[in-house]
């Protein structure tokens, strides 16, 4: 009884004191680099008693058996026992750049997807379909495995870039190619898919400072952000 009794002022004592020690962060690889990892400088510095270790990868961890404290997560959450805070919004779109069109014409409706070149983002949790919504509000698939599969967000919009074919992409990964014109819409008629982006962690009745604190962080930094101001 004792020794329970202490550990919960040493816990309470420790949530009351200036964030610190290593936070382990897990977070998706086009996500971290693009997005994370440009502004972790700043959180550092505002939190110099913190140290971060930055797990980038594409498959869905499991935070408390794999000792992370944060996950970066975006889309659908399929663990309702963690808790989670949203931190803004992406939108998902099918883009291409202006010389594919040029070359090989441009789809009026997604049953012209079947005579098009289809990029295929192996780390989608779909597998190879691509899960769109007609203007009708109809739920249709479309398979992409065939023409070039990437497991990875960043080559596969370099690919669309270059004109190899057309990509379904979160719009954090392709709003700067599109603003300099480099990628278009492929179908501008579509319901846009919006997924949300959300900083998972453990449950309990106390969240560690240095979750909190980065949590905080990354909700101020992305308060401007979303579906089309990345």
């Amino acid at each position: 009884m004792l020794n329970d009794a202490g550990e919960a002022d040493a816990l309470v004592t420790s949530m009351q004191s200036a964030p610190s020690g290593l936070l382990r962060v897990s977070v998706a690889t086009d996500f971290g680099v693009n997005l994370l990892s440009p502004i972790l400088g700043d959180f550092l510095l505002e939190y110099p008693d913190i140290t971060v270790n930055m797990v980038l990868n594409n498959r869905y961890v499991e935070l408390i058996s794999e000792g992370f404290d944060v996950a970066i997560r975006v889309g659908e959450l399929e663990d309702s026992s963690l808790r989670a805070r949203k931190l803004t919004e992406t939108t998902r779109r099918m883009i291409a750049s202006p010389s594919y069109f040029q070359k090989y014409g441009r789809p009026l409706k997604i049953d012209d997807l079947n005579d098009h070149k289809l990029l295929h983002y192996s780390n989608q949790a779909n597998g190879n379909v691509w899960k769109l919504t007609a203007p009708s509000g109809e739920k249709r698939q479309v398979r992409t495995a065939g023409w070039l599969t990437v497991n990875d967000g960043q080559s596969l919009l370099n690919a669309a870039v270059s004109g190899l074919g057309i990509a379904y992409l979160p719009s954090f990964l392709y709003a700067d190619a599109m603003k300099d014109g480099l990628v278009e819409e492929a179908i501008p008629g579509l319901p846009v898919e919006t997924l949300g982006i959300y900083a998972v962690y453990p449950p309990g009745r106390f969240t560690q400072p240095k979750v909190r604190a980065f949590i905080d962080f990354l909700a101020r930094r992305y308060i401007d952000k979303g579906p089309d101001q990345w």
